[in-house]
C-alpha cells in the first residue's frame, strides 16, 4: 500500500454503493471554468532537495519558500546555495542574485503585504542574524528584514499567512503572538505587524500529538475564515479539526460543525486528517482535502465542498470526491476549477481500497474537479518526468497556489507534467482551455422525440404541456437503444453492445438539425455500470436522474460532460406516491419530469432537485393514443 506522510501528524470512508442523497445546494448549476495548460512553463527553476512549500508574488518577482538548501534556473548547468526561500523572474526565470536573506529553518508561508512587502512564517528561530522566530517582514528586492514590522510569533510554527485588505491572518503551533496569548490562530496589520486584539479565536485540545492549524482560508470579502487542523476545540467549543468563523464585526466562532472529521480514519500514523481548504472566487464555497485511509462516515482521502452560508450542526458537504485510499494534501479553488494535488493514482473513487475499482478515474497526483458536481475535468498532467537519480514521486504535493500567470505547484519529487522539474513548476494560464457551461435544453417548448423501433423514434412537438402532431423520425444511427438524454448539443444514450462489460455502454452523439449523429464514445469506456440497467435517463445541473424497471426509486449519478465521465457512487432521491419501477423513459422539460409508462402513457411531475411529490403529476397523453410512450428512449431537444 502506498503510504503516507508526516506520520508524526492525522483518518475517509465508507465503500459507496447506493447513498442517499447529498443535500443540493441553492443555484448549483454548470458554470464556465477556465483551466490552465496541462504543460509546465519551461522557464521555471528548479530546487534540488527537500521541498517547496509556498508561494508569493510581488511584480514580477516570484518567491518560494520551503525546505530546499540548492536551486537552479532551467538550463542551469550549476546549483546555487539558496537555504529555504528564494526569488526569481517571473518573465525570464532567471534567479534574483540580489534577494538573499538568511533562514536557519524552513519556510511554510509567504504572503505579500498591501504596501509590498514580503511576510515569512515558518519554522526558523533566527533571520539575518536577528532573532524572528517563524515570522518575519523581508524587503523584496534584498531580502533585508524590516525591523519596523513589529509582528512576532513567540514560538512555535507558523504554517499559514494570509493577507486580506490589511488584515494578516496566521495559522500554525503558536501559542503566542507579540507578547500576547494567541494559540494557533491570529490576525494581525498586515502593514504594521501590530496585534489585532478584537481577533481571539483560540484552537486547542488536540486529537492526538501536537495541536496546530494546519490549512487556513478567508473568504475573499473577509467576513469568514476557515481553518483546519489538529484540534477539538475553539473557544472552548466542539469543533473536530474544522472550525468557521464569522468575520463580519467583532471575530466569533461560527454556529458550523460538522461529524464527516470526527471519526478516525484507519490509519492510525495520522493524528489529524483534515490538511488544506480554499474558498472559490466568489466566497460562495470552500473545500476540505484529507488524508488518513478509510474510515466510517468520515471524508478521509476525499475533497468535499461545503456552502459558504450554511449555518447549523452535523453540516454534510455538498458533494465528495474519494480517492480510494490515497492521500490529498493541497487544494486551489480558482477560475471556477477545484485543483487538487497529492500522493493519490485516482479520483471519483469511492468505490476502490488501495485498487482502482468501478468508475474510477487515473490521476496521477494532480487533478482538476468541476466545482458542482466534484468529478475530474479533462485536465491531467500527473506528478511524473524525474530523470534517474532524483526523486520519482514523493508523498507530498505541499501547496497549490493561483498566481497571476496560472498555479503554480510545489512539492517533494522532480516530475511533473512528464517533465523534469525539481520541487516546483508552474501551469500556465496561456495554452489552457475554457470548459463552456454545458446542461439540459432549458427552452419551454421544443420537441420530444421517443423511440418506436430499431434506429426509428417519433419526433412530438411539445410545449411543456401540450403535445403536437407526431411525425416519423428516422435516426440510422441509433440503433440498439436504450435510455437517452440531451446535454448541450450532445445526445447520450445506452447502447446494448455484446463487447461491452455488462454488455451495453453510454454513447455520446452530437445531436443537430433533429439528427443522432455516429456516437464516438465506445465500447470499454462508461461500461462499468451497464447503462442497459436504465429505465430512462435525464440530465440536470451535473447530474444524470434515471430509473430502473421494476425499482420503485429515482436514481441519480454525477456526470461530468468535459470528458463524458460518469460518477462512480450511486444516490437516490426522496420522493413520494410515484412508482418508478413503472417509468419508461424520461426528460427534464422546463421544471417537470416528463416520462413515460408501462402502460403506454405521458405523465409529467414538477421537478425541484431535492424531492419529488407523485401527487402533483398530471396526465399529458392516455395510453392507447397515436404514440406509445412505453419506450427507454425519450429525450426533449429543441431541434
Amino acid at each position: 500500500m502506498w503510504r503516507r506522510w508526516f506520520a508524526a501528524l492525522a483518518a475517509p470512508v465508507l465503500a459507496v454503493g447506493l447513498l442517499a442523497a447529498p443535500a443540493h445546494a441553492a443555484d448549483l448549476t454548470p458554470v464556465t471554468s477556465t483551466l490552465t495548460s496541462a504543460n509546465p512553463a519551461d522557464n521555471i527553476p528548479h530546487a534540488q532537495d527537500g521541498d517547496t512549500k509556498a508561494f508569493a508574488e510581488i511584480g514580477n518577482t516570484v518567491y518560494v519558500g520551503g525546505s530546499f538548501t540548492s536551486v537552479k534556473a532551467a538550463g542551469g548547468t550549476s546549483w546555487t546555495s539558496r537555504n529555504y526561500l528564494f526569488a526569481y523572474d517571473r518573465t525570464s526565470g532567471a534567479l534574483k542574485a540580489d534577494f538573499s536573506p538568511t533562514l536557519d529553518g524552513a519556510v511554510h508561508a509567504l504572503a505579500a503585504s498591501p504596501d509590498g512587502k514580503l511576510i515569512v512564517g515558518g519554522a526558523f528561530k533566527n533571520v539575518n542574524g536577528v532573532s524572528r522566530k517563524n515570522l518575519v517582514q523581508l524587503d523584496p528586492v534584498t531580502g533585508a528584514t524590516v525591523a519596523s514590522w513589529v509582528g512576532r510569533s513567540d514560538g512555535g510554527l507558523v504554517r499559514r499567512t494570509v493577507v486580506v485588505g490589511n488584515k494578516l491572518y496566521i495559522a500554525g503551533a503558536f501559542h503566542w503572538v507579540n507578547g500576547t496569548e494567541h494559540s494557533l490562530l491570529a490576525r494581525l496589520d498586515a502593514t504594521t505587524g501590530a496585534i489585532d486584539p478584537s481577533f481571539q479565536i483560540d484552537a486547542s485540545v488536540a486529537r492526538a500529538s501536537s495541536e496546530l492549524v494546519w490549512g487556513l482560508a478567508v473568504s475573499p470579502d473577509g467576513k469568514t475564515l476557515v481553518a483546519v487542523g489538529n484540534f477539538t476545540e475553539v473557544n472552548g467549543q466542539p469543533r473536530n479539526q474544522v472550525v468557521v468563523v464569522d468575520l463580519d464585526g467583532t471575530p466569533a466562532v461560527a454556529n458550523w460543525s460538522t461529524q464527516r472529521y470526527v471519526a478516525p480514519c484507519y490509519s492510525g500514523s495520522f493524528p489529524f486528517y483534515a490538511r488544506d481548504v480554499d474558498f472559490s472566487d466568489d466566497g460562495k464555497y470552500f473545500v476540505i482535502i484529507a488524508d488518513g485511509g478509510r474510515g466510517d462516515g468520515a471524508y478521509c482521502d476525499a475533497i468535499a465542498r461545503f456552502e459558504t452560508a450554511d449555518r447549523g450542526t452535523a453540516m454534510d458537504a455538498t458533494w465528495v470526491n474519494y480517492t480510494g485510499t490515497d492521500s490529498v494534501t493541497s487544494v486551489e479553488v480558482a477560475d471556477n476549477v477545484v485543483y487538487v494535488g497529492g500522493h493519490f493514482r485516482w479520483l471519483s473513487n469511492a468505490n476502490g481500497n488501495d485498487s482502482a475499482g468501478s468508475g474510477a478515474i487515473n490521476r496521477f497526483g494532480l487533478g482538476a474537479l468541476d466545482p458542482i458536481n466534484g468529478l475530474p475535468l479533462v485536465w491531467n498532467p500527473t506528478r511524473s518526468g524525474a530523470p534517474a537519480g532524483t526523486t520519482t514521486w514523493g508523498p507530498i504535493m505541499w501547496e497549490l497556489w493561483r498566481g497571476s500567470t496560472g498555479l503554480y505547484a510545489g512539492f517533494d519529487s522532480d516530475g511533473l507534467g512528464n517533465e523534469y522539474h525539481g520541487r516546483l513548476g508552474l501551469f500556465p494560464l496561456a495554452g489552457g482551455r475554457t470548459v463552456a457551461a454545458t446542461n439540459a435544453p432549458t427552452a419551454s417548448s421544443g420537441y420530444l422525440y421517443v423511440g418506436t423501433g430499431n434506429g426509428q423514434t417519433a419526433k412530438v412537438p411539445f410545449n411543456g404541456s401540450t403535445l403536437g402532431t407526431p411525425v416519423s423520425s428516422a435516426q440510422a444511427n441509433l440503433t440498439a437503444a436504450g435510455a437517452a438524454f440531451s446535454v448541450g448539443n450532445k445526445l447520450y444514450w445506452s447502447k446494448t453492445d455484446a463487447t461491452a462489460a455488462g454488455g451495453s455502454y453510454l454513447g455520446v452523439s452530437m445531436f443537430t438539425g433533429g439528427t443522432v449523429g455516429a456516437p464516438w464514445v465506445s465500447s470499454g469506456y462508461n461500461d462499468w455500470f451497464n447503462p442497459a440497467t436504465l429505465a430512462g435517463a435525464f440530465y440536470l445541473d451535473g447530474r444524470m436522474y434515471y430509473t430502473k424497471a421494476g425499482t420503485n426509486k429515482l436514481f441519480y449519478r454525477y456526470l461530468e460532460p468535459d470528458g463524458y465521465i460518469v460518477g462512480c457512487s450511486e444516490f437516490t432521491l426522496p420522493s413520494v406516491g410515484l412508482n418508478w419501477g413503472n417509468v419508461r423513459g424520461m426528460a427534464w422539460v422546463d421544471g417537470k419530469i416528463v416520462y413515460g409508462n408501462t402502460n403506454g402513457s405521458l405523465r409529467a411531475v414538477p421537478f425541484d432537485e431535492t424531492a419529488v411529490d407523485g401527487a402533483a403529476s398530471v396526465e399529458i397523453a392516455a395510453a392507447g393514443g397515436g404514440v406509445d410512450w412505453s419506450s427507454k428512449t425519450l429525450f426533449f431537444a429543441t431541434s
